[in-house]
C-alpha cells in the first residue's frame, strides 16, 4: 500500500440547479480514517468545487476548479493558493496535468473555453475559442467536462462538454476542431434519442462527461456521455458505439479513466442516469473491448460520478457517489469499504487520490 495517501472529493453543494446551501467543498481523508476534514484554507467561501486533480509526480501538489477560479495546494490541501487567470475567476469544471510535461496544464471551463499553463500553474493563457455552434439549448451554460492528451502525440488534446458533444486540437489547443458531427449520427437511431432539458433529441448523444486517452491505443479516444461508452479510432472523426450494455445492466456512462500503471486497463463509473439510486464500476483489462463489475458488495445510494486510481498503487481505486458515498479498495477489488462524507453533503462531483 502506498503511504501518506489522502483521498480527495469535491462538493458542489446544489441539487439539480438549486442552490440549496448544504455542506460543499474539498473534503480530504487518508484510507481507513472515519473522519473526513473539510479543507478550507485559502479557499472561497461559498464556491462549487468541480474538479481535483493530484499532480501525477509532485503528489504534495492538488489543483481545484471551482465555481470562483482555479487554486492549488503544495501540502495536500493544508492551505490552497488563488492563481491567476486571464478574464477574472472561470467557473473550472475540469484540469489536466499534461503526461508527458508535468508543467503544462490544461483547463476547461463554462461557457466552453479552454486555458493552458507552461509553468505549473502561476500563469495562464486563454486558449482559442473552438467556436463550436449552440447544437443543444439547456438551463445551464455548456461545460468543458474533461481534458485529455494522447500520451502517443503529446499536442493531441481531446474535450467533451457538457452538453456539446467534443472537440480536439493538433496543436497544444492553440486551435480546436469540432468532433461532434458522427456523434449526431447515432440519433438517426431512435434508441440513441434522449431529451431531457433542451429542444433537441440529440441532446443525449452530445450530453458528455468524461473520455480518455490511452498509450495502448495511439490516436484513440475514449467518451463517457449519457448514452454509454464510445471511442473514436481516428482522434474524434468517426465514432463507435462500446456497447457497454453487454457487460453491464446500467449504461450511464459519468466517468472513464485508463489506469497509470497499465494502459490496457481502464474504469468506469456507470449508473442508470443523472440523478439515480444506483451506480458501479466496471473494469476493462483490454482497453475496453470488454467489461467486468469491479466493485463488490457495495450499494451505491445515488449516480455514481467518479473513479479514481492511486498515483503509486495499482490495488487501490475509489470512487464517489452523488450523495457523498466514497468507495474504495486497497486490494485490487477483492474487498472494498465505504465511508460517507459528512451529512448535508449533496452532489459530489469529483474525486482524486494521492
Amino acid at each position: 500500500m502506498a503511504d501518506n495517501t489522502h483521498v480527495y472529493v469535491g462538493v458542489a453543494a446544489t441539487v439539480g440547479m438549486d442552490h440549496q446551501g448544504h455542506l460543499g467543498g474539498i473534503f480530504r481523508q487518508s484510507p481507513g480514517d472515519k473522519g473526513w476534514e473539510h479543507l478550507k484554507g485559502g479557499l472561497p467561501e461559498g464556491a462549487e468545487m468541480h474538479a481535483i486533480t493530484v499532480h501525477p509526480t509532485d503528489h504534495d501538489t492538488i489543483f481545484v476548479g471551482s465555481t470562483k477560479g482555479i487554486y492549488r495546494s503544495t501540502n495536500r490541501g493544508g492551505k490552497f493558493e488563488h492563481l491567476s487567470v486571464p478574464g477574472g475567476d472561470p467557473d473550472i469544471w475540469s484540469i489536466l496535468v499534461h503526461p508527458k510535461d508535468p508543467q503544462r496544464l490544461y483547463a476547461g471551463a463554462t461557457p466552453t473555453a479552454v486555458y493552458r499553463s507552461d509553468d505549473g500553474g502561476d500563469h495562464w493563457k486563454k486558449l482559442a475559442d473552438p467556436g463550436l455552434p449552440d447544437r443543444v439549448i439547456m438551463a445551464f451554460a455548456c461545460r468543458v467536462m474533461r481534458l485529455d492528451v494522447d500520451p502517443t502525440s503529446p499536442d493531441d488534446v481531446f474535450a467533451t462538454i457538457e452538453a456539446n458533444g467534443a472537440m480536439r486540437s493538433r496543436n497544444a489547443g492553440e486551435s480546436w476542431e469540432d468532433c461532434t458531427a458522427d456523434l449526431i449520427r447515432f440519433c438517426e437511431q431512435p434508441k440513441y434519442k434522449s431529451r431531457i432539458g433542451s429542444q433537441t433529441d440529440i441532446e443525449g448523444m452530445l450530453d458528455g462527461h468524461a473520455l480518455a486517452c490511452s498509450a495502448a491505443a495511439p490516436g484513440t479516444v475514449f467518451l463517457a456521455n449519457r448514452m454509454g461508452l464510445f471511442k473514436s479510432a481516428d482522434r474524434g472523426t468517426t465514432w463507435e458505439d462500446m456497447e457497454i450494455g453487454r457487460f453491464s445492466p446500467l449504461t450511464y456512462g459519468r466517468d472513464i479513466r485508463t489506469s497509470p500503471h497499465e494502459p490496457k486497463v481502464m474504469y468506469a463509473a456507470l449508473s442508470p442516469a443523472a440523478r439515480s439510486t444506483d451506480g458501479s464500476i466496471y473494469k476493462s483489462e483490454d482497453v475496453g473491448k470488454t467489461w467486468k463489475r469491479f466493485d463488490h458488495d457495495i450499494k451505491a445510494d445515488a449516480t455514481m460520478m467518479g473513479v479514481t486510481i492511486h498515483p503509486r498503487d495499482p490495488n487501490q481505486v475509489y470512487a464517489v457517489s452523488r450523495v457523498g458515498q466514497m468507495f474504495g479498495t486497497q486490494d485490487g477489488g477483492k474487498s472494498w469499504s465505504e465511508s460517507r462524507l459528512p451529512e448535508g453533503v449533496r452532489d459530489a462531483y469529483c474525486v482524486a487520490v494521492g
